[in-house]
């Protein structure tokens, strides 16, 4: 890494999207046990066969697989911020879903 990320602007951009993503999916990021079953849904084969079916066309599955897919870059923005020895955290969201993912990783869970 150059040392010249944006890492502020980076969980801004993804905790609006968190945000966004949390009402079209009427997700409570309030809810421990909703967003560590999500978190734990997205780094397992359940979260391959969702973005299966979005790929087919299954509209659900297709927003499901966008959370996944902001699951990814969170996971990523905060070991490259990490490696760089900055903190990297949002809002309600952004700290729920991050945390819920970090305990899955922890516990064992691939990406």
């Amino acid at each position: 890494m150059s040392g010249f990320e944006h890492y502020p602007q980076e969980t801004r951009a993804l905790e609006l999207a968190l945000e966004r993503m949390g009402v079209a999916l009427g997700i409570d990021w309030l809810d421990d046990a909703q967003v560590r079953a999500l978190a734990h849904e997205a780094l397992s084969d359940e979260g391959n066969r969702t973005m299966a079916a979005a790929a087919k066309g299954d509209r659900a599955a297709l927003a499901r697989a966008d959370l996944f897919g902001l699951a990814a870059l969170m996971v990523k923005t905060l070991q490259e911020s990490a490696d760089e020895g900055v903190a990297s955290s949002g809002g309600p969201a952004w700290r729920s879903f991050s945390s819920a993912l970090l305990a899955e990783l922890d516990a064992g869970g691939p990406l």
